[in-house]
């Protein structure tokens, strides 16, 4: 049975910056960003190792789905009432805001890119776009909060299920 929520994974958003001398068979980076510090390291180093293989990076933001979203808005504000659609618009605006960003990062360095906003859990959302791409490699940001230490980083959790190799940059 198919739940309202799913249907995220099969609409995301996609743009694309395209660089003519960019070779189509190079290999395709795909790295997680999401507006942190060590997501903007993993980019930048993403962007480097694209333009070193002569390939295309894949920069994914992946956001809450609408379940998540909802559940998270009761349990953080215990009670008040919050209007689920400027959550969602938050979720949004902010997802705009890095794709922006990535693009004009992209074409400043003549960067073959496509940027995704996706809905969901991040480590299925990162492996199934790295698989439909046909992902030479994935790269995310170490996690600095300390509850990933004990409960599995996005990079632990990436690597523990992914073919391609996995890199998680630390500053």
């Amino acid at each position: 049975m198919r739940h309202s929520d799913e249907s995220d994974h099969d609409s995301h958003h996609e743009e694309r910056v395209q660089d003519s001398s960019v070779n189509p068979a190079g290999s395709v980076v795909v790295v997680g960003i999401d507006g942190s510090d060590t997501s903007w390291d993993a980019f930048h180093w993403a962007c480097g190792e694209t333009r070193r293989l002569a390939g295309r990076t894949v920069a994914v933001f992946v956001g809450p789905t609408s379940g998540v979203t909802s559940a998270t808005a009761a349990a953080s504000f215990a009670g008040a009432a919050v209007a689920y659609g400027a959550i969602e618009q938050t979720v949004t605006d902010r997802a705009g805001k890095l794709g922006d960003l990535v693009r004009i990062y992209a074409q400043d360095l003549g960067i073959d890119l496509t940027f995704i906003h996706a809905r969901g859990d991040p480590v299925t959302e990162l492996l199934r776009i790295a698989c439909s791409s046909h992902a030479d490699l994935v790269v995310v940001g170490r996690s600095t909060k300390a509850r990933h230490h004990l409960a599995g980083s996005l990079g632990r959790r990436l690597v523990g299920r992914r073919n391609a190799p996995v890199i998680v940059v630390v500053p």
